[in-house]
């Protein structure tokens, strides 16, 4: 059961998903532009400070809220839903969690009442899942950090307000002759950093990706992140937060299409009744609701444990790999029963059939998670 204010909360995002996103998103989504003035409003309501305390301006809600509000938004849009969810568990978490407090001054304000974005810069152009193999070098000269490389993929990493970009670079050499990779934050507009153009997706199309380069880009030796040589340490931590909401949000997917699957099939006749009156199509939206239910479980289980201290990344993993893969199959049905509706931008399960592969990819791809997985299990 739910406490009366995460009911509150779901409630509350449900309908301004409803009354507010649903109709626009559309346009949006057909023009690859990104929802300003949808992310302003979120900004008004709290959204990107719900997992903040309130000395630093936030809600001072919990994770487990985040995911509930990412949940209700992607069961209207996936855009919406990551955008939200990249500038907290992405943006703003990783300055929370290892910045000093001249940093988070400075930084957090803006982030956490959704007037700045910030992005994660991780993933490289030739290295995804093997990030570790990090190429983007940060040499200290003086005192400014040189940083030289690019990075693929980032999310909210190219809009009017995108403040900053925390990248992991590699900043020297280890004892036993490993890679030390370090966190350093590069502000946006910063001589040598070039956002390129915004990718032409299959999906989230109206959320903002872009691949980023670096060329000769300093940044004041102050802007590290963390400890040196921990940015890597510091980011998985951050992906193992990041996959349950992106557990939360696939979930909403994956109930956006049950929801959208039910409405069709009340009102599509075909040979003298509604098509919800057949067998075939009442057996696949039970199985939608069945995978939807359990996936929610999962990511239930795995914020509780989070939220309790307790280790989580095998429940993480479970859930993101359970609740990616759910949505995938969801949206899968929800077209089919649609038949050829589905196949039509028009209809929201066609977007959501766009924007499902995506979650079996990003924040650590399912054989990833399956590694995760079995490692914990001491394999």
């Amino acid at each position: 059961m739910l406490t009366q204010e995460h009911e509150a909360l779901r409630e509350s995002v449900r309908e301004f998903a409803r009354e507010v996103v649903a109709p626009v998103i559309g346009k949006f989504y057909e023009q690859h532009a990104f929802p300003y003035d949808i992310v302003r409003q979120m900004g008004r309501m709290g959204l990107f400070g719900l997992p903040f305390p309130e000395e630093h301006g936030g809600m001072g809600g919990d994770y487990f809220a985040l995911c509930l509000a990412l949940e209700e938004l992607a069961r209207i849009d996936s855009s919406v839903a990551i955008t939200l969810e990249a500038a907290i568990s992405l943006g703003a978490m990783p300055i929370y969690r290892f910045g000093t407090e001249e940093q988070k001054a400075r930084w957090l304000p803006g982030l956490i009442s959704g007037e700045a974005l910030a992005a994660f810069g991780l993933t490289e152009p030739g290295f995804g899942s093997d990030a570790g193999g990090t190429q983007t070098r940060a040499v200290l000269d003086g005192d400014e950090w040189v940083i030289n490389g690019s990075k693929a993929f980032i999310t909210n990493s190219g809009t009017d307000i995108t403040a900053l970009v925390t990248v992991t670079a590699v900043t020297g050499t280890n004892p036993d002759g490993s890679k030390e990779l370090s966190a350093i934050i590069v502000p946006s507009g910063t001589p040598g950093f070039t956002v390129q153009p915004g990718y032409s997706k299959v999906g989230w199309c109206a959320s903002d990706t872009h691949e980023l380069t670096f060329s000769d880009c300093r940044v004041p030796a102050a802007n590290l992140l963390g400890q040196r040589g921990r940015g890597f340490a510091q980011f998985l931590r951050i992906l193992d937060e990041g996959r349950i909401a992106i557990a939360a949000l696939a979930v909403g997917l994956a109930q956006g299409c049950v929801d959208e699957s039910v409405k069709y099939a009340k009102e599509r006749h075909a040979f003298g009744q509604p098509i919800g009156a057949f067998q075939a199509i009442q057996f696949k939206i039970a199985d939608m609701e069945m995978r939807a239910h359990t996936a929610r479980l999962a990511y239930y289980d795995a914020a509780a444990r989070m939220l309790a201290g307790e280790d989580f990344k095998r429940q993480a993993a479970i859930a993101k790999l359970h609740a990616s893969e759910t949505a995938v199959t969801n949206a899968r049905e929800a077209t089919q029963i649609h038949g050829g509706y589905g196949f039509m931008n028009e209809f929201p399960v066609a977007r959501f059939w766009r924007d499902s592969k995506i979650l079996e990819i990003g924040e650590g791809t399912s054989e990833v998670q399956r590694m995760i997985i079995a490692r914990d299990l001491g394999l």
